[in-house]
């Protein structure tokens, strides 16, 4: 199936007189217009086309890139207001519809807003909504404490920053967390600090690398300091047994005891993690 909103890699099977069509393995056609053919192309060769409906609801293919792809969100332009809602400047040639019930509040003209770009079900048609809250959830995290996120900066609060965590999650940075200006629509790199009840989580701006493990370190040494100075987990262990004991992935795991190596703190043998005591 064409994926409407997102990239595709398509073969093209003939050339016409409005330009080249289009498909997929599964034989599903789409027409690339011949304001956007290339000036050299093989039939059966391929090419990588945005998807969306035009102007006329037409089902097209375009090279154009547009600022968002579906199910991501960008901060855009708006452009102009209508009586039906709003439409924003996305990069491509029929901009992007904002309706009004999607706004979390009135918008402008001229105005930039933190947007999530999703497919309407009911027309195929690609729309933007500013209530993004709606789009993030916590039910069911895919992160875990002292892990590495990726971070977009969604709204302020009275206690600090809101954000929008690996594009699935909603988290906040509280103000005295905050060392630098930031402004919405950031893309940064984040720690998740703490996973308060509820799920919430408390977002830290961090160094990328060794700072980020540091928390990961000191709580596998004081799993040690509370076992007599053993642990029996390897970095051959099964996935399930070290976040079982440790609440924390493999990959982290392994990134936390390398640093406590190096550091001459722990002992690493076949049969578990020793602490090194100093006499």
């Amino acid at each position: 199936m064409i994926q409407i909103g997102q990239y595709n890699t398509l073969e093209i099977i003939r050339e016409a007189e409005q330009g080249l069509y289009l498909a997929n393995p599964e034989g599903d056609e789409v027409l690339l217009p011949n304001r956007y053919v290339p000036e050299s192309f093989q039939i059966w060769g391929k090419l990588e086309v945005f998807v969306y409906l035009d102007n006329e609801e037409r089902l097209v293919a375009v090279t154009d890139r547009p600022h968002v792809t579906r199910d991501n969100f960008a901060v855009l332009r708006c452009s102009a207001v209508t009586d039906h809602g709003a439409f924003l400047d996305w990069g491509m040639l029929k901009e992007l519809f904002c309706p009004f019930k999607e706004q979390a509040f009135p918008m402008k003209k001229g105005g930039w807003y933190l947007v999530f770009c999703y497919l309407d079900d009911k027309t195929d048609r690609l729309v933007a909504s500013s209530k993004t809250n709606s789009f993030l959830d916590n039910k069911e995290l895919t992160v875990e404490e002292f892990e590495e996120v990726d971070i977009m900066v969604s709204h302020p609060s009275d206690l600090g920053m809101n954000v929008i965590v690996n594009g699935v999650h909603s988290g906040l940075i509280f103000r005295d967390n905050i060392f630098q200006d930031l402004s919405i629509g950031d893309a940064l790199k984040g720690v998740v600090k703490k996973i308060r009840p509820g799920n919430k989580l408390d977002i830290s701006l961090s160094q990328i690398g060794y700072r980020n493990i540091e928390p990961n370190a000191d709580k596998i040494m004081q799993e040690l300091q509370d076992n007599s100075g053993f642990i029996g987990l390897t970095d051959k262990s099964n996935p399930e047994d070290i976040k079982r004991q440790l609440q924390m992935s493999k990959k982290t795991f392994k990134k936390a005891i390398g640093t406590l190596y190096k550091k001459k703190l722990i002992e690493l043998k076949e049969d578990g993690i020793y602490i090194i005591k100093n006499d």
